[in-house]
């Protein structure tokens, strides 16, 4: 019950398979984490100063490699130190060019979004890390049942909007519509914890070889650029009001 990219199986795939350069440990994810977000953050900065070259068509393609590069780091973890790095650099092209179309209708808003990520990140880290909050089988089991529920109402949302109905509860910039960003990101922040117990658990379960940690890594990426679309879009409804 846990980011649907790290699964036990594949860890288990992985200890049949180890080698003997390294073991996967959970200091070591986060280090390669930090290095995927510095990769993103590049691909970030190219598209906002070429902004008119990553916009339309270009946009979706750059969502499109990351998107492959992301599955396969995802269902082939060995190709993950190389998968993992692309999928970082172009899912920052893509967040770069949907971040300067935010900025360039709320000036600022993209430095804050940005700065709140970093700080739930490491604030969720240090939770995690000090036992303040400690996770517990029915604590994944709600975050679990609240990311499906997101799920549900992302893709019910959808289908909704394509026969004509109206979505406003969740585009708008109504109370009702801010609670529900704010409950989302807070989900996705807690999400974190269950992502780093997992690790951690599968670090000493399982003596996986060190290319786990881009595996890992790639899953941790996958919360974080959840977490800043939603604070993006909270932060722009919460301006617009």
């Amino acid at each position: 019950m846990n980011n649907p990219m790290l699964n036990e199986a594949a860890f288990k795939r992985a200890q049949e398979r180890a080698a003997s350069g390294g073991v996967m440990t959970l200091q070591g994810t986060i280090n390669k984490t930090f290095l995927l977000l510095f990769l993103c953050v590049v691909g970030g900065m190219i598209a906002w100063t070429h902004v008119q070259s990553f916009s339309g068509g270009t946009a979706l393609v750059t969502a499109l490699v990351a998107f492959v590069a992301g599955m396969i780091a995802s269902f082939k973890p060995a190709a993950a130190p190389i998968a993992a790095p692309v999928y970082a650099f172009f899912e920052g092209l893509f967040l770069g060019s949907v971040s300067a179309a935010y900025n360039a209708q709320l000036q600022g808003i993209v430095f804050n979004a940005v700065a709140v990520t970093v700080l739930v990140f490491f604030a969720m880290l240090f939770i995690y890390r000090t036992g303040i909050i400690r996770v517990t089988r029915g604590l994944a089991v709600g975050i679990f049942s609240a990311v499906t529920a997101i799920l549900i109402l992302y893709i019910g949302s959808f289908i909704l909007s394509l026969f004509g109905v109206s979505t406003a509860y969740l585009t708008s910039n109504s109370p009702l519509a801010i609670g529900i960003s704010v409950v989302i990101c807070g989900v996705a922040a807690f999400s974190f914890l269950l992502d780093f117990h997992f690790i951690d658990s599968m670090t000493s379960d399982y003596q996986a070889p060190k290319y786990m940690e881009w595996y890992a890594s790639v899953g941790l990426m996958f919360t974080l650029v959840w977490l800043y679309v939603e604070i993006l879009e909270l932060l722009s409804k919460l301006q617009r009001r």
